[in-house]
């Protein structure tokens, strides 16, 4: 079974990174064929500053090898080491109506947001499309907010099978996460775009300082708390553990807990979890050689996958491209 996974080089990766894409990636590893790709094509939508793209898309990397992927068990590749989904993305654009794309919620949830309202942007879910379809890919792990681009998806593979009568597409499938939705400090989605982030890698101190300023609502301390509505004890809910997380649920519910209390355990947990994979994304932060060399090597590797599937697509689509 052939998982694709992809996410943004846009920012600096945090919780709602982890615990709604990264976690299952990695845990993936150990089940399926994974294929994991920094989307620094999609990131060009909101990062046009070189320099930074270029250190972010490393950052990605540094980020999964310290929280544990094996790159001899999973392909972790830079999507532009594979140019050839943007040259799908354009096939299957000619085959797909803005009808579809002019209904996608992440479009106008980003627009909303203040992103500006490129082509790129609105298009986003056909080079999505690009990177499943590619690869031929039969699992997809997204939270529920990304179920539609998946679906997308689906019809773009549709569209192209039965334009030109083949079925050139596998059709992929939504691989649901438990934890769809990670609250930021704010209580929306954690996300880069919204500036709410607690980020993996950040010092304890400014995680800590972060983790503290969490929106709760002001319900006193001598009165019980509903902890299905509380943005700590979401939190709680996905980096503790089972028995503790019932324990903290009784609290809630009981007279007595100030909402600092669970604040203060959140950060502990937190440091807990993400400092020893700190300190090991610091070491190899100082050898950059290994870092490029792992991201070249499952580059090539994706590029061949990718090119028996343009093989195909060109063939139906009577696109001839000059042997050498």
């Amino acid at each position: 079974m052939r998982v694709l996974s992809g996410i943004q080089s846009s920012g600096k990766l945090h919780l709602g990174n982890y615990f709604g894409a990264m976690k299952q990636h990695i845990d993936d590893q150990h089940r399926h064929e994974s294929f994991i790709f920094i989307a620094n094509f999609h990131a060009l939508t909101t990062v046009q500053d070189g320099p930074r793209l270029r250190d972010l898309t490393r950052d990605v990397a540094l980020d999964y090898l310290a929280l544990g992927l094996d790159p001899n068990k999973a392909l972790l590749f830079r999507q532009s080491d594979v140019p050839e989904v943007t040259e799908l993305a354009w096939i299957l654009s000619t085959v797909t109506g803005m009808g579809l794309l002019e209904r996608a919620h992440s479009y106008k949830d980003k627009v909303a947001k203040g992103i500006a309202a490129s082509v790129g942007l609105f298009t986003y879910p056909i080079l999505m499309a690009a990177d499943i379809l590619i690869y031929r890919s039969n699992l997809v792990p997204v939270g529920k907010d990304q179920v539609q681009h998946i679906e997308m998806t689906q019809d773009m593979a549709g569209y192209f099978n039965n334009t030109y009568g083949r079925e050139v597409f596998v059709r992929p499938e939504a691989k649901l996460n438990e934890a769809a939705v990670v609250p930021g400090v704010d209580g929306q989605k954690m996300s880069k775009s919204y500036g709410n982030t607690v980020e993996l890698f950040e010092d304890a101190k400014s995680a800590r300082k972060k983790i503290m300023s969490i929106k709760t609502d002001s319900t006193p301390v001598d009165q019980p708390k509903d902890p299905s509505t509380d943005n700590v004890f979401a939190l709680l809910k996905l980096i503790a553990p089972p028995e503790e997380v019932a324990e903290w649920d009784r609290r809630y519910r009981a007279p007595g807990m100030g909402y600092g209390d669970a604040k203060k355990r959140l950060a502990e947990l937190f440091e807990a979890k993400f400092g020893p994979a700190r300190e090991k994304r610091i070491s190899l932060e100082k050898d950059p050689d290994y870092v490029e060399d792992v991201l070249k090597t499952n580059g090539r590797k994706a590029h061949a996958e990718a090119e028996k599937t343009m093989q195909a697509v060109r063939e139906a689509c009577g696109i001839v491209v000059s042997s050498d």
